[in-house]
């Protein structure tokens, strides 16, 4: 039997009669109603699957289903680390949801990523506590460039090595599971943390929370798109970036409130223990992800009818529908063939190093660069030791310096929310060429305000705020927007698992260097470096990063990579 495709709001695919292409040539075209271009059918058939054509997300499906409907959603896809594409549970139409059961499963699993923020947000307070004669607490107040950078860097090397191991394990864990351990990690890690006796304890805490953060940051955006209907999936992963930022202002603010009290870095890393509670009884009382369900079944790891059921029951709670009800075992059931034929084409790929060849080294080397840009500019120091820069710049007292860092918090989160609404409208390349060059004038203020605008404090806060939000509207959410557009759906999984550990990796790297280099260099010049650096990356998003927007995955693949 042949196919063809029309051109409707959604794709469909209709069987056509055997005789109507009788007299016509073996390699036949199809139509695409995607990007109104013919295909040749040779290019989209095989011998038991088709290839709905174009579209943010294009999936192979089997022949034998005679109507087939994608809904195309604003987000297009998301990959895990393992190389699988998440998806909702797909069905012939978009499926009928009530936003009061979305909430839940979108909400407990964010709270990984705003406890990753915190982190962040609460570091830069904490550092200023830790350190002060008067404040820490502590008879081991007096830390070293080297320690120092292991304390802020610490809970990064854990996300490294979490991400790392996870790789292997997520398939066997579930993202559920995955997530409740994440939570135990976050709550172990707050709690050892927070009641440190010495420096050496301190870093295994900060080891832990940031092993939580490895597993959190892998399984949160997988259990969000796997559970939440598909018209709705493109709007809420988005959001995760909103959540970080959203932690960022958290810890910021928690770190202003406790700067004044004997100890007070000690709540402001203890605080992340009740989110993390909150997080884990969360997840404990969301089922699993249904797909995962039918990964697991696919997979041979149980019979297939019981996890089936399982899945019926798992989507039928996360839409707060009666169990075993029609439409999720119709959803279920439309599922399964989607899951099966994904398998089937990850088991058929190449092998890894098929990532750096061809077209897939293209693809690596303008998202990993990308992501190593974000990470070398200096963001992670900026952030992380925010608190010290404005003490340096003028606001002696730590209570000052927590405060205007809340101030940088609440920008962070405003600009975020412009770059949300504006990417689709203004490109990728605009908002990267314009952010990045900010980004560059503003590192080249901080060397001049430490060279010789020592006596203009405010050029240091507006340098900060400069930084802050022509970050986030370039590297901050963009790189990780063009990672997911950029590599082949072959090698998808693969180069987005490189692409994260590139990101940690040189994030902690930075981070940990911030504080010796500072001492060696002297601040004016380390600003001076980061500045060049980020006119290195300017040079290398006009010249080696392309548009994206408006294309979909298949034009990228074909016109940009080839």
């Amino acid at each position: 039997m042949s196919f063809a495709v029309s051109a409707q709001s959604h794709f469909s695919i209709k069987p056509l009669q055997r005789n109507q292409f009788k007299n016509s040539s073996p390699h036949r075209t199809f139509f695409c109603s995607s990007c109104f271009k013919s295909r040749p059918d040779s290019s989209y058939l095989r011998s038991k699957e088709l290839l709905t054509l174009c579209g943010p997300k294009p999936r192979f499906v089997p022949r034998h289903r005679k109507n087939f409907q994608v809904g195309v959603g604003r987000g297009g896809e998301l990959a895990d680390d393992s190389g699988q594409v998440a998806d909702s549970l797909a069905s012939d139409a978009p499926e009928s949801f009530s936003w009061s059961s979305v909430i839940l499963p979108f909400v407990f699993p964010a709270l990984g990523g705003l406890l990753f923020g915190y982190d962040i947000g609460a570091t830069s307070g904490a550092t200023l506590s830790l350190q002060s004669p008067a404040l820490s607490g502590t008879t081991w107040f007096n830390l070293s460039p080297v320690q120092l950078g292991l304390v802020v860097s610490g809970s990064l090397y854990g996300a490294l090595l979490g991400s790392t191991l996870v790789y292997g394990i997520a398939d066997f864990l579930g993202r559920r599971r995955e997530l409740i351990i994440a939570a135990g990690l976050y709550l172990l890690g707050s709690l050892i943390t927070g009641c440190a006796p010495d420096l050496n304890i301190l870093l295994l805490g900060r080891l832990l929370y940031g092993l939580g953060i490895g597993l959190a940051m892998h399984g949160a955006p997988l259990y969000i798109a796997e559970t939440c209907p598909s018209q709705i999936r493109g709007t809420l992963i988005s959001l995760k970036e909103l959540f970080i930022v959203l932690g960022i202002l958290l810890g910021f603010s928690v770190g202003s409130f406790e700067i004044d009290v004997v100890g007070g870095w000690r709540y402001m890393y203890g605080f992340g223990t009740p989110v993390a509670l909150l997080m884990g009884l969360g997840m404990w009382s969301l089922p699993p992800s249904p797909r995962w369900l039918l990964l697991r079944a696919v997979q041979g790891k149980g019979p297939l009818q019981e996890y089936k059921e399982r899945a019926m029951l798992a989507l039928s709670k996360l839409r707060g529908r009666p169990p075993g009800d029609k439409l999720s075992e119709k959803l279920v059931d439309d599922a399964l063939l989607s899951v099966e034929t994904a398998y089937e084409d990850e088991k058929s790929g190449g092998n890894f190093l098929e990532v750096f060849q061809g077209p897939n080294l293209k693809a690596l080397t303008i998202g990993g660069g990308l992501v190593l840009f974000q990470q070398i500019t200096g963001q992670p120091s900026v952030l992380y030791y925010a608190g010290s820069i404005l003490q340096t710049a003028g606001f002696s007292a730590a209570a000052d310096a927590t405060r205007v860092s809340v101030i940088i918090g609440v920008f962070k989160l405003l600009m975020t929310w412009v770059a949300v609404a504006k990417v689709d409208d203004l490109g990728r390349r605009p908002l990267l060429i314009g952010g990045v060059s900010g980004i560059a004038l503003s590192l080249f203020l901080l060397s001049a305000y430490y060279k010789f605008l020592g006596s203009f404090p405010l050029v240091a806060v507006g340098a900060l705020l400069l930084y802050v939000g022509c970050y986030q509207i370039s590297f901050g959410p963009i790189s990780w927007l063009m990672v997911s557009e950029i590599f082949p759906l072959r090698t998808r999984g693969r180069g987005i698992s490189l692409a994260v550990l590139t990101n940690f990796g040189s994030n902690a790297i930075v981070t940990f260097a911030f504080s010796p280099l500072k001492e060696y260099l002297g601040a004016e010049n380390l600003f001076l470096l980061f500045g060049a650096i980020a006119l290195v990356s300017l040079l290398f998003v006009v010249l080696v990063v392309p548009e994206t927007k408006g294309l979909s995955l298949e034009e990228i693949e074909s016109k940009i990579l080839k």
